[in-house]
């Protein structure tokens, strides 16, 4: 819970950063970044002696998807959607991710969505409904936003078939590593040889925050947490974007939130706390299926490859 609450606070900062970067080429930069931080995880895997492990063709493909979609889309929607909304009003449209996976998650898995984890995700959606009303933000912010929040669920959703086999470092370091020929490619196609250019220094303190904190470090917990969790009860951690946004924003002065945001950051964490409370134990049915997905998903008993020393984690308490 800790691992999976840090990650999206981290995240959330994304958008305070963000636009620090308005005038760096995004896709240059956003290749840079993630260049820079499939460096670190690769480092921090040879560090502990992981052995390399090939994805096979359907994983190889699952890793590409999770670039493109989770994280080369995911944060050119995010950067493009703060020249045109309040960074605070993105970061809590793209918290409503809960709502899709509490659904989503228990119908891929042909079982009823937990009744009380639907009616949390709900509550996180009514806050950013909030934001999104009261606070900062054209119709273009918002429909780039929309965009963010897609690749928000494929970031997890793509991901649980690989961290059995991969672990959360190398599905971390794969796809890192995997979104920066997607990037450069398209950079050029769009900026062409401006797409890289000399930072300012500025710009390059952003992108080595992104590098370090938001891709290597976040990434990490939270393809950690996820298997131990479980995809619908781990996609309620996301009520802690607003919070990071908000924070970041405050502390860089990169917006303005008010009430609003504040309001619907509340709501948000109130949804997150009811839905982390614990399945009444007569609920057999959804027990027994949430265990079966952990034991698909690698959660559960099932250790990871790269968590040998850990105890593992049940997945209901």
């Amino acid at each position: 819970m800790i691992g999976a609450a840090t990650a999206m606070f981290c995240v959330g900062t994304l958008t305070g950063v963000s636009p620090a970067l308005h005038e760096y080429p995004v896709y240059g930069g956003q290749a840079v970044r993630y260049a820079a931080g499939a460096v670190l995880l690769f480092a921090v895997a040879r560090a502990r002696r992981l052995p390399p492990v090939r994805p096979n063709g359907r994983e190889l493909l699952l890793v590409t998807l999770l670039a493109l979609v989770g994280l080369a889309a995911f944060n050119v929607f995010i950067v493009e959607s703060t020249r045109y909304a309040d960074p605070a009003t993105v970061g809590t449209i793209v918290a409503t991710v809960p709502i899709i996976l509490a659904v989503a998650t228990p119908l891929m898995d042909r079982r009823r969505p937990t009744p009380h984890v639907v009616a949390a995700a709900v509550v996180v959606a009514v806050g950013a409904a909030v934001t999104i009303g009261l606070g900062g933000a054209t119709f273009i912010g918002v429909l780039l936003a929309l965009g963010a929040l897609g690749g928000e669920v494929g970031f997890s959703l793509l991901a649980i078939p690989l961290l059995p086999k991969l672990g959360a470092i190398r599905v971390a370091a794969y796809s890192a590593a995997m979104a920066v020929p997607l990037l450069l490619v398209t950079g050029f196609v769009v900026d062409g040889p401006a797409m890289l250019r000399v930072p300012t220094p500025s710009e390059a303190a952003a992108l080595a925050y992104l590098a370090v904190v938001v891709t290597a470090f976040a990434f990490f917990c939270w393809y950690d947490a996820l298997p131990r969790l479980g995809a619908e009860r781990a996609g309620l951690f996301s009520g802690f974007l607003p919070l990071g946004t908000i924070v970041a924003t405050l502390l860089l002065g990169t917006g303005r939130p008010g009430w609003p945001e504040f309001f619907g950051a509340g709501l948000v964490i109130a949804g997150l706390l009811l839905g982390l409370r614990p399945t009444p134990v007569g609920a057999r049915g959804d027990h027994t299926g949430q265990a079966e997905q952990g034991r698909r998903h690698g959660g559960g008993g099932q250790r990871h490859e790269d968590q040998s020393d850990e105890k593992p984690v049940a997945q209901q308490p």
